[in-house]
């Protein structure tokens, strides 16, 4: 066979022919297919990025999951440049495609690397230019049930690897923190709303790794006059983003262990049978558990506006919306939303770990920060998710 320089000279047709098969082929292999799959490589990983005038380069760990997603979507389009950091085993390769198609190359970066993996974790870091002004960490396994079964695994995911990220982030120089904790500290309150002082008394393995790695990074701060943080415990996240470019789609074995919210699309969709409420005897108007639900965008506008008030020691301020709904209106607002003859399963037992009812007092937040829930009706924020999901029914493919 000639090589290809003489098929140009021949017969260009011919060799303009194979170039366009092959450049499909390859296309299709690193693009398409099931845009679910994980990326095997890395994006943009030697990359110099370039924020715009007056931006941040900003580190997202666990930037290909639900919220960390939407947060590296939010703050590249603000103009910052991106790099996020996540090793797939619950993030979703489908949605950094849509960031990578979304963003400019100069303010988008992933690479695939386990927190867990202090070496590797600390030579990305070093290496990444510019220099990162700012970490936000969302990378951490969240699922109460799952707790209950493994804590060991939560102990290591979320305590031990915000330790390793420290570690790292004062190897490399990097002096700015704004940390995503949870509600799921509080436990069982004994008074309503909780507050930043209510006392923290988790009873999941999920709530106490979180606690303890608010208390690292608190004491690390104390022995880093230099560096300023902010810590955020978020309530319960549900919705999409409402131009529909990313959503919620947990892997499918982890279904079980999924948000309700999910559950209700995935019922709606006929990819289970039933949607199972789990305990409707808690001491709760109608017996199931009581939740103050967080839109995503709402939670990461708030952690936007966290990175203007960082401070050492850390300040600590609770997401939420101020106000409590129950899991079966919220049921009841999704069903309403999709349209679905959904069947609902009640159950008396409760799944391990779950506690009664947690709703927020947000006063602290919106004086200090301003800020405050745009999205405050559940079925607002469904519909958002549910015009995602009913346009995915089987995640980003």
């Amino acid at each position: 066979m000639p090589p290809p320089d003489r098929w140009s000279r021949r017969d260009p047709i011919r060799y303009l022919l194979f170039a366009l098969i092959a450049t499909s082929i390859v296309w299709y292999l690193h693009f398409g297919g099931n845009a679910n799959r994980e990326y095997q490589g890395d994006i943009n990983a030697r990359a110099v990025l370039r924020p715009d005038d007056g931006k941040l380069h900003i580190v997202v760990t666990g930037g290909a999951g639900y919220i960390g997603s939407h947060a590296a979507m939010l703050l590249g389009e603000a103009g910052h440049a991106v790099t996020v950091l996540d090793n797939l085993s619950r993030g979703n390769g489908g949605a950094l495609r849509v960031l990578r198609d979304i963003l400019p190359p100069r303010r988008f970066r992933f690479l695939r690397l386990d927190l867990g993996d202090r070496p590797a974790l600390c030579a990305a870091l070093s290496r990444l230019r510019p220099v990162p002004d700012l970490v936000m960490h969302f990378a951490a396994v969240a699922y109460v049930g799952e707790s209950m079964g493994d804590p060991l695994q939560y102990y290591k995911n979320v305590t031990v690897n915000t330790v390793n990220l420290l570690d790292c982030m004062r190897e490399a120089d990097v002096k700015q923190l704004v940390y995503s904790s949870t509600c799921a500290v509080y436990g069982n309150p004994d008074e309503l709303p909780v507050t930043e002082a209510t006392p923290p008394l988790p009873i999941n393995p999920y709530g106490q790794s979180k606690l303890m790695a608010e208390e690292v990074i608190r004491w690390y701060a104390r022995s880093d006059p230099s560096f300023s943080a902010i810590i955020l415990r978020y309530f319960n996240v549900y919705g999409s983003d409402p131009e529909g470019r990313l959503g919620e789609y947990p892997r499918p074995e982890l279904r079980s262990q999924a948000r309700i919210s999910g559950a209700c699309m995935d019922a709606a969709l006929g990819l289970i049978d039933s949607l199972t409420i789990k305990g409707t005897r808690h001491p709760t108007e109608d017996g199931t558990c009581v939740r103050d639900y967080i839109h995503v965008m709402d939670l990461i506008s708030a952690h936007v506006a966290g990175m203007d008030h960082l401070y050492n020691p850390p300040p600590l301020y609770n997401i939420g919306t101020g106000k409590g709904v129950s899991v079966k209106q919220f049921v009841d607002a999704c069903v309403r939303v999709t349209g679905r003859p959904i069947k609902v399963v009640y159950q008396e037992e409760a799944r391990p770990g779950d506690y009664a009812a947690v709703w927020s007092d947000v006063s602290k937040i919106q004086r200090d920060l301003g800020w405050q829930a745009n999205y405050t009706d559940v079925e607002e924020g469904l519909r958002h998710a549910w015009e995602w999901r009913r346009l995915h029914e089987h995640g980003y493919a």
